[in-house]
């Protein structure tokens, strides 16, 4: 069982507070740690995320994360179109260098 400074822990509580949007097992892999030591932390700390936040809403309003994902689908067809013009130029371009 490792120990973490006293330092270490209230930074991680403090990052679990100032990301609203990421879960406690995202912190934690980005942490290097346990989810659950994670978690033990926040409940030890009596932590809570502000008002509004996304795990403390409704199950029903999806809204936001169907917008979310609806821009991030756009954004990966523009990116799956830039990288077919690049591989077509590529190949353009590579078949002009052959004598």
């Amino acid at each position: 069982m490792k120990n973490y400074p006293p330092q270490f822990k209230a930074d991680a509580v403090a990052l679990y507070r100032s990301r609203p949007g990421a879960t406690i097992r995202q912190i934690a892999a980005d942490l290097g740690i346990n989810p659950e030591t994670l978690r033990n932390w926040i409940r030890s700390a009596g932590a809570s995320r502000p008002r509004g936040h996304q795990a403390d809403a409704p199950a029903g309003s999806a809204a936001p994360l169907e917008e979310e994902n609806a821009a991030l689908r756009k954004k990966i067809r523009e990116l799956e179109e830039e990288r077919e013009i690049l591989r077509k130029a590529a190949k353009y371009f590579a078949g002009e260098t052959r004598w």
